[in-house]
């Protein structure tokens, strides 16, 4: 007597065995853990007057300068720089990848239909249960299945790398976002020195212009000589050759603003051709602690990001030494008629076979493999380990430039109220014929320089905190859009 149970008893040993074994199953390779970063205490040297090393909400530093004008150029950056617009299409790449890679962890499954006619010549020994000139139907529908069965999380391991990869690309993009920030507030600095020493070259050249016909007239009057005259003239020169300079880095910067905000160079000329004041700093500004980097510079945090999927590609590698189990089957239906095609007794199914893949000579090839991802793992581990010292020197570099810039201009500021003081001390003296033309222009030509370097002291005292704001990895705090959240 035929036993009715024996498939239904077969099919559970097929369908339980496997999962038995998933169930078993590990995960191989090393576990995606960034080393111990050295990171200091405290700062390598004292801060600044103004500086604390207080909790730092650096989202928007760029708001501290108080320009509207920078502030609006940021904003439109932001929102239009292609830099930034292809990082946050590498993001939705590495988003789709990851797609593909989850995908192996669920069975694949493919719907099949066929539909054949066969007719049998009347001399032939028929087909297979019919007699010579029958005609035979034949029609199946269903779905084929494949499963790889995941025991030692070669799948798992490569959805932990697509995992990190996605997440390395967020921190690309935010890192991405520091930078631009960063030299748009630059560029904008830029613009507004060249524009303050245009006009102080300007107006010394008119001061100058005036010098000059005055010695003339001196000169007419027999009060005055040639050689005064000549002087004057070539001090004029001078501070016409300083002219050119000053307006090509003008021109320039704003040409990098235009492109920095995605447009081509001159839409911004209407509106920053008028000049205004350089940036000037906050009185007061929070740092944070050197541990703050690792949380807060985006490149850090794609370093280790990078590293955990170097991590998981070594789980990868690892499981490739080991089998690899798939199973298939399928259900469908059968009938040789198309009218019973779909009746309940056209049934058909299989479960299996469950094959195994094991390499047992490639002639080192799974093994080479595994080494290339090791080597590429202690990569990834010195690489982290080089972003948190660079950041560190980052960070130290800044607070020295920043620290010796004030310094330096406050000294600048001190020598400028004496060179004023200099030069109407030497003009009053030569109109009273008490000294020579020559120490009033040696007092306006100091006086000039000191000017000048003095304007382009305001410039690098705020490039140098902007160089501390990124340093510090401020700037990528603010919300995203939907294609750049982790």
């Amino acid at each position: 007597m035929r036993n009715e149970r024996t498939p239904s008893l077969n099919l559970r040993i097929v369908l339980v065995a496997p999962v038995l074994l998933a169930v078993a199953g590990c995960t191989v390779g090393p576990k995606a853990e960034p080393p111990q970063a050295r990171v200091a205490e405290a700062w390598s040297q004292p801060l600044p007057s103004g500086l604390a090393a207080d909790p730092a909400d650096l989202s928007a530093w760029w708001t501290t300068f108080n320009d509207p004008v920078l502030t609006s150029l940021i904003d439109r950056a932001i929102a239009t720089n292609l830099d930034l617009r292809a990082a946050t299409s590498r993001v939705r790449e590495a988003r789709a990848a990851r797609g593909l890679v989850t995908a192996d962890r669920l069975p694949a499954v493919e719907a099949r239909g066929s539909a054949s006619l066969r007719h049998s010549s009347d001399t032939s020994n028929g087909g297979p249960g019919g007699a010579p000139g029958d005609t035979n139907d034949s029609y199946d529908v269903g779905f084929d299945a494949t499963w790889e069965l995941d025991l030692f999380g070669r799948v798992r391991r490569s959805v932990d790398a697509a995992d990190a990869d996605l997440a390395a690309s967020v921190e690309s993009l935010r890192d991405a976002r520091v930078v631009l920030v960063a030299e748009v507030a630059r560029a904008y600095v830029d613009l507004r020195s060249a524009q303050a020493r245009l006009d102080i070259a300007r107006q010394n050249a008119r001061v100058q212009q005036q010098t000059l016909d005055l010695s003339a007239e001196r000169r007419r009057a027999g009060l005055g000589t040639d050689l005064d005259v000549a002087r004057a003239r070539a001090q004029l020169e001078t501070i016409h050759a300083q002219i050119p300079p000053f307006e090509t880095a003008r021109q320039q910067a704003q040409h990098r603003l235009d492109v920095l905000l995605g447009q081509l160079p001159g839409t911004l000329a209407a509106e920053l051709d008028a000049p205004s004041p350089v940036p000037s700093s906050p009185d007061a500004l929070a740092v944070g602690l050197p541990a703050d980097l690792l949380r807060r510079r985006p490149d850090i945090r794609r370093a280790e990001r990078q590293l955990a999927a170097a991590a998981a590609r070594v789980g990868v590698a690892t499981a490739d030494l080991y089998p690899r189990f798939t199973l298939s089957g399928s259900f469908g239906l059968e009938s040789g008629e198309l009218g019973t095609l779909f009746e309940a007794r056209s049934n058909a199914w299989s479960v299996g076979p469950l094959s195994v893949r094991w390499p047992i000579f490639d002639g080192g090839r799974v093994r080479a493999a595994l080494r290339v991802q090791e080597a590429r793992q202690e990569l990834a581990c010195l690489a982290y380990e080089a972003a948190v010292l660079a950041s560190h020197q980052d960070v130290a570099d800044a607070l020295v430039a920043y620290a010796q810039v004030r310094t330096r201009r406050d000294t600048l500021a001190r020598a400028l109220q004496a060179d004023r003081q200099a030069v109407d001390l030497a003009s009053d003296l030569w109109s009273r014929g008490l000294t020579g033309f020559l120490d009033v222009l040696d007092a306006q030509r100091a006086l000039f320089l000191v000017q000048d370097q003095l304007a382009a002291a305001d410039a690098e005292a705020a490039t140098s905190l902007i160089a501390l704001y990124k340093a510090l990895g401020g700037g990528w705090e603010a919300p995203q859009t939907a294609a750049a959240s982790p």
